[in-house]
């Protein structure tokens, strides 16, 4: 699968040559606190299958084994994956040039999840990793 996709003001580019892995909606707090969103759609791909095409992602380790990747300019959050030898790498979904290709299959830490969002899916939902886990 050939996805392309990028950031608010266009300067960081990305190409995705892979079928995706899986699709979902993230409710974690690290999640909530980067996108200022209270939930995030992420896709999850081969690592070897992205490429940035143009710009220079800025780096931000939210947490001891993962970073997140955004755009030095307009701060759109991009991608999160493994600082070490990363199999996979996550994208957010509403960064691709066509981001209804791509559907959410499931939702992940719920117990996360604010209070005042209601969920009106039949999409599973887990109380914590769920089938990203480990």
């Amino acid at each position: 699968m050939k996805l392309d996709g990028g950031c608010l003001c266009g300067k960081l580019r990305y190409s995705i040559d892979a079928m995706p892995i899986d699709a979902g909606f993230c409710h974690c707090k690290i999640c909530q606190k980067a996108n200022g969103a209270p939930v995030v759609a992420w896709l999850t791909i081969p690592f070897s299958g992205f490429l940035y095409t143009s710009g220079d992602a800025a780096i931000y380790a939210s947490s001891k084994k993962y970073q997140r990747e955004f755009c030095r300019n307009c701060g759109s959050q991009i991608a999160f994956r493994s600082t070490v030898e990363p199999k996979t790498i996550d994208i957010t979904i509403c960064t691709l040039d066509e981001s209804s290709k791509v559907e959410p299959q499931y939702h992940i830490w719920c117990q996360s999840k604010v209070n005042w969002l209601h969920l009106n899916d039949e999409l599973p939902q887990f109380l914590d990793a769920g089938p990203d886990g480990p």
